[in-house]
């Protein structure tokens, strides 16, 4: 396992940092979609589509509103803006589940949740991308998506204790999140410093990092919510050793349209 998971990271790495930080424009857009389009196809499983026919329908349908989004610009903030409602409404449903179920467990419903989960991922980063030093923007909020990951899993195994939501993802603790929060904080300080940012930029800085360090982890508990509600371990096997692409991005789809609509509330 440890070897196919080496193997494939290996093999899409450069393809992915490619990808990111080398597209422009349309090209970005494409790719950030194409990215988004297999998530789709995994997230119909999730929402109880096991038919082929059905879940490429559904990547075709988020395909083709990528395609409208990008055609009409416009729509972009409302987009964003709606991705804060649903991520605070998220919370709720990940902290009252298993009771929580009742309000989603209808298959349209999922559907549409996969929508404004998806959507305003790629939304958000083509309008970091647009923005200045936008590849700086976007690697600063995969570093805090990382960061918080790294600091979790090493605190949590220390000093985890409580549990942070037992009914959908057992292993994670709340030392766990206050261990990520803490090591994404040190690492917004130390740029500061090196940046030689304002005091206020630093402390806008700090808020920022503990609104998306904290909304990442609602990310990656609601796909857990979901997944446990199919009775699947993993969205897919399109990543040999690494489960599917949502595994991969799960927190990012929370963090990157709450990471960009912060950016522009702090112009």
């Amino acid at each position: 396992m440890l070897k196919q998971r080496i193997i494939t990271a290996l093999l899409l790495l450069p393809i992915a940092l490619g990808g990111f930080f080398l597209l422009e424009g349309g090209q970005f857009a494409l790719f950030i979609g194409a990215v988004v389009t297999l998530a789709a196809w995994e997230w119909a499983q999730l929402a109880g589509f096991t038919a082929q026919l059905q879940r490429c329908a559904y990547a075709a349908l988020v395909a083709g509103l990528i395609v409208g989004l990008y055609l009409l610009p416009a729509l972009a903030w409302p987009l964003l803006m709606l991705a804060i409602v649903w991520w605070l409404i998220a919370t709720l449903l990940v902290l009252t589940y298993p009771d929580s179920r009742r309000f989603w467990a209808g298959q349209s419903v999922r559907l549409l949740v996969g929508l404004v989960v998806l959507l305003p991922a790629w939304q958000g980063l083509v309008i970091l991308k647009q923005m200045p030093q936008g590849n700086a923007l976007i690697l600063a909020v995969m570093i805090l998506v990382w960061g918080a990951d790294i600091g979790a899993y090493f605190a949590g195994r220390a000093f985890g204790k409580r549990k942070l939501a037992p009914q959908v993802s057992p292993g994670k603790s709340w030392e766990g999140v206050y261990g990520g929060l803490l090591l994404c904080l040190l690492l917004t300080l130390g740029l500061g410093i090196y940046q030689q940012w304002a005091v206020a930029q630093v402390l806008a800085g700090l808020l920022i990092t503990v609104v998306v360090v904290m909304v990442s982890v609602v990310g990656d508990l609601n796909e857990s919510m979901f997944k446990r509600n199919a009775g699947v371990k993993d969205s897919s096997n399109l990543l040999p050793g690494h489960g599917g692409i949502l595994d991969r991005i799960d927190s990012l789809t929370a963090a990157i349209p709450v990471f960009a609509v912060l950016l522009w509330l702090a112009r």
